[in-house]
């Protein structure tokens, strides 16, 4: 698995310390960003699978940073959180919110437009907790 951003580069983007855990949310963060980028096409280095190009990289990366930082933002690394509006774990009572139909998002709106503005993506993302 490739992991796009370092604690470093989160640091640097959000103008904040990275918190405890970091890794494991960067690693969630570039697979979210794999599924944006699953039509892109762009020049990977063959070992490292990073892309090869300056520009490229540093928009994933940015990407990658702002996924980070929407998923600790909400507090909700699975997307999960968003479809219920009440949870109670003692005796274990779930309320769907909405219409019980909406599905979370799993897509920060600034990773998208960061890679949409770089190139990387040929159009709009539709989320599917938007529908």
């Amino acid at each position: 698995m490739v992991v796009y951003a370092s604690a470093d580069d989160y640091a640097a983007y959000t103008g904040k310390p990275a918190p405890d855990g970091i890794d494991a949310v960067l690693a969630r963060a570039s697979e979210r960003i794999d599924e944006l980028l699953v039509t892109a096409v762009y020049d990977v280095d063959p070992v490292t699978e990073l892309p090869t190009k300056p520009k490229e990289a540093e928009a994933i990366r940015r990407a990658t940073c702002a996924q980070a930082a929407w998923t600790v933002a909400v507090g909700d690394p699975y997307g999960v959180a968003a479809a219920f509006s009440d949870v109670k774990i003692g005796s274990v009572s779930l309320k769907r919110s909405g219409d019980g139909g909406a599905v979370p998002a799993r897509h920060a709106p600034d990773a998208a437009s960061i890679l949409r503005t770089a190139g990387l993506l040929p159009g709009y993302v539709i989320d599917q907790g938007g529908w």
